[in-house]
Formats: C-alpha cells, sequence, structure tokens
C-alpha cells in the first residue's frame, strides 16, 4: 500500500510539512496520488485543515475536517489494542503513518497551543470539543506510529500545556492519557513546579480525576533509574549518589515536595484510598467515561474486561448494563444484552480497584521519599490505615467470583490482574508504612494493643514506648486489625501464590528494628511460627524470592526469643524434618544467611545468660546444637564471603557480607578471632585456591568502610537488628584491615606474600 511512498526520512517529512503549510501539494495532485496509493483521502482533509486553521479562523471548519480525520485513525487505534496480541510486527496501520507523514501531528499541536498566543493583548480560543477530537487524534496516532510519542515528549513546552487543558472536565480524560503514554517515553523527568498554577490544577479535581491523575503521578514521583532495585550493585548506587549530591534533589524529589505542598493533597489520597464501593461516583459519569473509552486506549483492555463482566452478569440475572464500543450498531452487540442504566457491582468494584491501584502506589512512593515523617504522620491522622482494615474483606482481600475479572491477553492468576495487582500494592504499602517506623502499632486495635501490653507484664519486661505513645483513636477498629486479618489470609494461601513473598515482606516489616519480645510473642501466640516452617518443609517450597521472605521473617520472628526456639523444636521433631530444614538453608545462603545470622546472634546471647528455661532450650534445640559447632560456623562464614565479591554486592546479597561479620564480631569477643582466621586460611589451601578468600574479604572490608560509615541509615539498621553497637563493628572491620602482618586478627597475616592482592581499585566511574 506505501510501497510507491517512499518518504519516510526525516528530513522528507518535513518537506512535506512545507509543502503542505504552502500548498505546493494541490488538491488534485493528492486525489491522484490517493487512487494509486490507498491513502484514505487523509493529505486532502490535511490540506484543507492547513487551510482553516489559520490565526484568524473562526475554527468552524476547522472543526468539521477533524471529525472526519477522527473516525479514520480511531478505528486502527482499536484494532492495535485489541488485536495488538494477535498480529504480527509487520502490521501497518497506514492511516495513523500517512496522517504523521504530511504533518499532522505536528500541525495538531500548532492547533492545540493556540490559546497560548495573544493577538493585540488578548488570546486566542479553541472550543473543549475542538481540543477533545485533537487529543484524541494524537493519541490514535501515537498508539499505531512509532516515534510518534518520542517526539511529543521533546516538546518540553507542549507537554507543559498539555496540563493546563486538564482544567476542564471534557478535555480532561483525553489530556490524562496522552500525558501518561507522553511522560512513559520522556528521557528526562518533568518538573510539576514548572506546570502553571499546579496548586489550583489539583485541588480543583474531583475525586474520580485525582484518582486518574495518580496514574501521571506514578511516572513523576518515581526515579526514572533509582538505583534502590535489588539487581543493582551498591558500587553503581554509591556512585549515583555522590553524583546526585553535585546536583542536589532530583526531578522525582521536587516533584514529590510540590504535591506535598498543596493543601489537602494527601488527605483526599487517603479518602479516595479506604472510600467503599457505595460511596464511588455514580453511574452517569461513568457512562460517560466509558462512552469515550477509545479514547482511552492504555485503558481500554480494562475496560474491555468490564465490559465483558457486565455480559455475563447480564446473561445470570439481566440487571446489568453492556456498554457497545462507540458506533456499533443494535445488531453488533452482544447476545442477551440489556439497555437498561444500572451498573452492575462487579463493574463498580473493578472501578474503585483500578483507582485504589493508582492512589495506593502514589502514597508508597511518597512514604519511601526523603518527607516520609511528613507523609507518616498526614497518612496516620487521616486514618488511612483503619479505613483499609474496613475494606479488607470486601474489596483487598475479596473471594474471587468463577468470573473473576483479568486483562485482555491475562489469565487469572497474572500479577496484571487488577485484582491481584491490587493486593501486591497494597501489601507494599504496608511494608513501607511499618518498615522501622512506631506508627506500626497503627495496624492493630484497642484490644490487640492491650494483649501487647499484658505480654510485656506477663514476661516482666517494660512495655514498649512506642505502644505507650500510639494515639488509640487512628488505631483499627473492629474484631482484628490489619495485621491479624494479614496473618489470618496468609495461612490460607495456597503454596504457589505469587502472593506469599509480599505477605512475608509485609509482615517482617512489622518486627524489623529493635527487637521487641512482645510483638514476637502476638504473632507467635497466632501460629506464624508452624506457618514458615509448613512451609519451607513440608511443602518443601521451590521459590527463591519466597523462600527468602520466609527465612527473613522466621529470622525476625525468633531472634533472642527463647519461646520461639522452643515452638521450632516441637515443630522440627524429628532428624528428617530437621535435615530438610538444612538442605533448604544450605540451597542458598543469599536467601537464608539472615536466619542464619540471626541464630547466631540468639546463640550467643543464650550461652551467656543464667536462665533454667534458657539452659533447656541449648541443650534440646537441634538448630542451636548445629549452629553452635566451629565447623558449622566456618562452613557458612567460607561460603558467605566466597559467593559474594565488590563488584557483585547489591542490596539483596550485601547481607552476606554483614552476616560474615556477626560471625566474626562474636568470635572477638570470645577471642577467638585468629582461630577463625587462620582455619579460614586452611580451607583456602585445602581448595586449592590460596589468598583468594581472604584477598576477596579484604576487599570486601574496605567497600564496607566506604559504603556505611557515611549511611545514618544503615548503620543504624545494622546496630538495632545485631544488638551490637556500631562502633564494635567498626573497630573489628579496622581490626581485621590492620597492614601490620605479625597482628594475630589481621587478615594479611594470613595471606602469604606471592598471593597478596589487597590494593586493587574497586571503584566505579
Amino acid at each position: 500500500m506505501l510501497d510507491d511512498l517512499e518518504w519516510k526520512e526525516t528530513g522528507e517529512t518535513h518537506r512535506i510539512e512545507e509543502q503542505m503549510s504552502s500548498s505546493q501539494f494541490t488538491e488534485t495532485f493528492l486525489t491522484e496520488r490517493d487512487k494509486q496509493s490507498k491513502w484514505s483521502g487523509i493529505p486532502q482533509l490535511l490540506l484543507k485543515l492547513y487551510a482553516t486553521s489559520h490565526l484568524h479562523s473562526d475554527f468552524v471548519e476547522c472543526q468539521n475536517i477533524l471529525k472526519e480525520i477522527s473516525p479514520l485513525l480511531s478505528m486502527e487505534a482499536m484494532a492495535f489494542v485489541t488485536e495488538e496480541r494477535k498480529l504480527t510486527q509487520e502490521t501497518t496501520y497506514p492511516n495513523t503513518y500517512i496522517f504523521d507523514l504530511f504533518g499532522g501531528v505536528d500541525l495538531l499541536v500548532e492547533i492545540l497551543m493556540r490559546p497560548t498566543i495573544s493577538i493585540r493583548g488578548q488570546k486566542l480560543k479553541i472550543s473543549d470539543e475542538m481540543s477533545k477530537d485533537c487529543l484524541s487524534i494524537l493519541y490514535n496516532t501515537c498508539v499505531c506510529t512509532e516515534g510518534v510519542t518520542k517526539r511529543l515528549a521533546e516538546k518540553n513546552d507542549f507537554v507543559i500545556f498539555l496540563f493546563t487543558l486538564m482544567t476542564s472536565k471534557k478535555t480532561f480524560l483525553q489530556t490524562a492519557t496522552l500525558i501518561e503514554d507522553i511522560l512513559g517515553v520522556k528521557k528526562e523527568m518533568i518538573r510539576l513546579d514548572e506546570v502553571p498554577n499546579l496548586s489550583s490544577l489539583v485541588s480543583n479535581f474531583d475525586q474520580q480525576q485525582l484518582a486518574n491523575f495518580c496514574r501521571i503521578l506514578a511516572v513523576t514521583i518515581s526515579e526514572m533509574d533509582t538505583g534502590n532495585d535489588d539487581k543493582h550493585t551498591l558500587l553503581a548506587k554509591n556512585a549515583q549518589q555522590k553524583k546526585s549530591l553535585s546536583l542536589g534533589p532530583s526531578a522525582a524529589e521536587i516533584n514529590q515536595a510540590a504535591l506535598l505542598s498543596i493543601p489537602g493533597f494527601v488527605e483526599r489520597l487517603c479518602k479516595l484510598a479506604t472510600r467503599k464501593v457505595s460511596e464511588s461516583t455514580g453511574t452517569a459519569s461513568f457512562l460517560q467515561e466509558l462512552e469515550e473509552w477509545y479514547t482511552w486506549l492504555d485503558n481500554a483492555l480494562v475496560l474491555d474486561a468490564l465490559m465483558r463482566v457486565a455480559n455475563e452478569e447480564s446473561e445470570h440475572n439481566q440487571a446489568s448494563i453492556v456498554f457497545p464500543p462507540p458506533g456499533a450498531s443494535e445488531e453488533n452487540s452482544p447476545p442477551h444484552s440489556s439497555t437498561r442504566t444500572q451498573l452492575p457491582q462487579s463493574m463498580k468494584i473493578m472501578h474503585e480497584i483500578m483507582y485504589k491501584l493508582e492512589v495506593l502506589y502514589v502514597l508508597c512512593v511518597l512514604l519511601m521519599g526523603r518527607q516520609r515523617n511528613q507523609v507518616h504522620r498526614m497518612i496516620a491522622e487521616f486514618k488511612l490505615i483503619p479505613g483499609l482494615n474496613n475494606l479488607f474483606d470486601k474489596l483487598i482481600w475479596r473471594k474471587h467470583s468463577a468470573s473473576a475479572l483479568v486483562l485482555h491477553g491475562h489469565n487469572q492468576n497474572c500479577d496484571c490482574s487488577p485484582d491481584i495487582t491490587l493486593k501486591i500494592q497494597f501489601l507494599r504499602l504496608l511494608q513501607s508504612f511499618s518498615d522501622h517506623h512506631e506508627n506500626k502499632y497503627l495496624l492493630l486495635n484497642n484490644q490487640e494493643l492491650n494483649e501487647l501490653s499484658a505480654i510485656s507484664l506477663k514476661a516482666n519486661i517494660p512495655e514498649v514506648e512506642a505502644v505507650l505513645n500510639t494515639d488509640r483513636s487512628l488505631v483499627c477498629d473492629g474484631k482484628r486489625g490489619l495485621l491479624t486479618r494479614l496473618l489470618q489470609v496468609m495461612k490460607k494461601e495456597p503454596a504457589e501464590s505469587s502472593f506469599r513473598f509480599w505477605q512475608a515482606r509485609a509482615v517482617e516489616s512489622f518486627l524489623r528494628g529493635t527487637t521487641s519480645y512482645a510483638d514476637q510473642m502476638f504473632l507467635l501466640k497466632r501460629g506464624l511460627l508452624e506457618h514458615i516452617l509448613y512451609c519451607i518443609v513440608d511443602s518443601e517450597c521451590k521459590s527463591r524470592d519466597v523462600l527468602q521472605s520466609y527465612f527473613d521473617l522466621l529470622g525476625e520472628l525468633m531472634k533472642f526469643n527463647v519461646d520461639a526456639f522452643k515452638r521450632f523444636n516441637k515443630y522440627i521433631n524429628t532428624d528428617a524434618k530437621f535435615q530438610v530444614f538444612l538442605k533448604q538453608i544450605n540451597s542458598s545462603l543469599v536467601d537464608s544467611n539472615m536466619l542464619v545470622r540471626c541464630v547466631t546472634l540468639s546463640l550467643d546471647r543464650f550461652e551467656n545468660q543464667v536462665d533454667m528455661k534458657v539452659a533447656e532450650v541449648l541443650s534440646e534445640c537441634r538448630l542451636l546444637a548445629y549452629i553452635s559447632q566451629v565447623p558449622t560456623q566456618m562452613s557458612f562464614l567460607f561460603r558467605l564471603i566466597n559467593i559474594i565479591h565488590v563488584q557483585t554486592l547489591t542490596q539483596e546479597n550485601v547481607s552476606c557480607l554483614n552476616t560474615s561479620l556477626v560471625i566474626l564480631m562474636l568470635a572477638r569477643r570470645k577471642e577467638r578471632l585468629p582461630l577463625y582466621l587462620r582455619l579460614l586460611q586452611r580451607m583456602e589451601h585445602s581448595k586449592k585456591y590460596p589468598g583468594f578468600l581472604l584477598n576477596n574479604f579484604h576487599n570486601l572490608l574496605r567497600f564496607w568502610q566506604q559504603h556505611y560509615l557515611h549511611k545514618d541509615k544503615d548503620s543504624t539498621c545494622l546496630e538495632n537488628s545485631s544488638c551490637i553497637s556500631f562502633s564494635y563493628w567498626k573497630e573489628t572491620v579496622s581490626i581485621l584491615l590492620n597492614p601490620d602482618r605479625q597482628s594475630p586478627s589481621a587478615l594479611v597475616s594470613y595471606i602469604e606474600e606471592p598471593y597478596m592482592d589487597i590494593d586493587r581499585d574497586f571503584t566505579e566511574e
């Protein structure tokens, strides 16, 4: 169809635009070529559009031409969305391609931006209806023609201008959808403080618009390359952080601050997140959205699924409404369809789920940002946690029906399913909310807080200060708090469920920080330890991610807790079970090393206590007996050092380095550090690699000093989780790195001269 048209190069495209704008192409010429090339009359329409869109035009004829162009492109866009995964890459969309080739995209950008031009002190105006048509055509072209979105993204003034079009409800949806796609490919993040009257714009959004606006915010407040991903090396992260310090706050940080400065912004997000389905927007406004779904193509898959649910319910109760695509005739409507305007409950629920997804994501990002404490305070004040608790059973963790909604081209268990994505986003929010923050106790209700106090009283230990300081008016209400509800669904989760990882992470975050006996006992009394052991041992979990999260949670649950070790020994009551457990631990130390660290720390504390209960556990517990053996500790130590290198250290595996340090710090306390280093040297020689391990460990410790001595948060975490002062960590590392070869506790004393390689430069520019 396009074989005889060889004008794909950018230079040729500009030449065509110039010829069109200066009317060098005559309508007769274009009509003749159209007969040969089947251009659907688009060049002729664009020629008319150039002629009728001058500054002094009244735009009436211009709008009529847009009405002719629009369906030619929207049909291709709908075909792209609904058939995209079935078609081959060779499939072309000639109408949108021709529209762009003849300068249509740049012309529409120019038309849309006419209101920024003043003539004799008066700004030009175009109607909302015309803006709407321009936006729809632009989006359809972006969908079908490669490179258009990127070109628009390079027009920064146009991107900023688009935000001003969201002031009108008539153009909001089309504008938001186009902006979201443009920002998704923009190389440099846009700065929200450059958007004119941002505070007024956002404050005037209704709740439905604000929820949709969160889709855009998700792109503008998330670091484009955060370096927080577990797969990023710490060397790369440190280099990026040094660069960032010299450049000042990132665009994402500036955007977060801009949003938090808008009065009532976080409060409105909390209301949206906790709004019940019955309180959501009425049928009429949602119907209007659905009527315009062809312009919201990024969500068309969702709406397609919504319509299928509506059809299914219609077949059952004849009370649903079916929404045919715009322009579809009655004859093309699905069978059993009804024209009633009652909105099915499943559609209301999914509508609300799609909103809450975006809102929870934005709140989660803000919780992890620089203003974390400010956001924490506001989220608590606006009762986000008790609100989510009230929605837990009916919306967040509702039971799936046989026809549970899934996105087009996906299945019910796919992580892209709105139901599943909402659950994961909810769990991520809980994890961020609880992690090292005293507000975590808002996840409980009053009765559960009293239970924590009773546990402390019975154990004759001081009550946790954060529990005493918790504002009881902000906690969960009802029979169960959010944490207890989470434990209940966690224990019922199928073995193959993708939720297990996120559930374990959310519960572990509640325990992280300074170890609390009362917190541990609260969870132990609810059977959490037995559930974890069942998953590790009896179900023989194969997922590495789930195993790691369960080992981490088990470590926090058992650390320094005699009762937990008694429960462990009661469950792992045979050698066969214990061997399965050890097999899981040894299968990947990257995954299990936090548990090894917690058991090692607990053993050290128990050995220094004079208590009959502790003595009984020490004599009976298989796990403690296993860890207490020097050969076991040396085996762990050797492997922990051997599986990591400075160039491959990440946030995920750096724990292996810290666990190896814990083993050596405890050895130093017992004046056995030289013994452990000598044994490492012997193990090196037995493996025929003299110097390899200790040189590597020396480099790792040098990096440790660079990484931790300038990071308050990380050092505090190490101190709180180990109950070993950070000064002792630093002293131990300094002793190990002592250059004096006569020192019995220095690594260099155990590396023979021919194999010495300790001064390697491991920095990354």
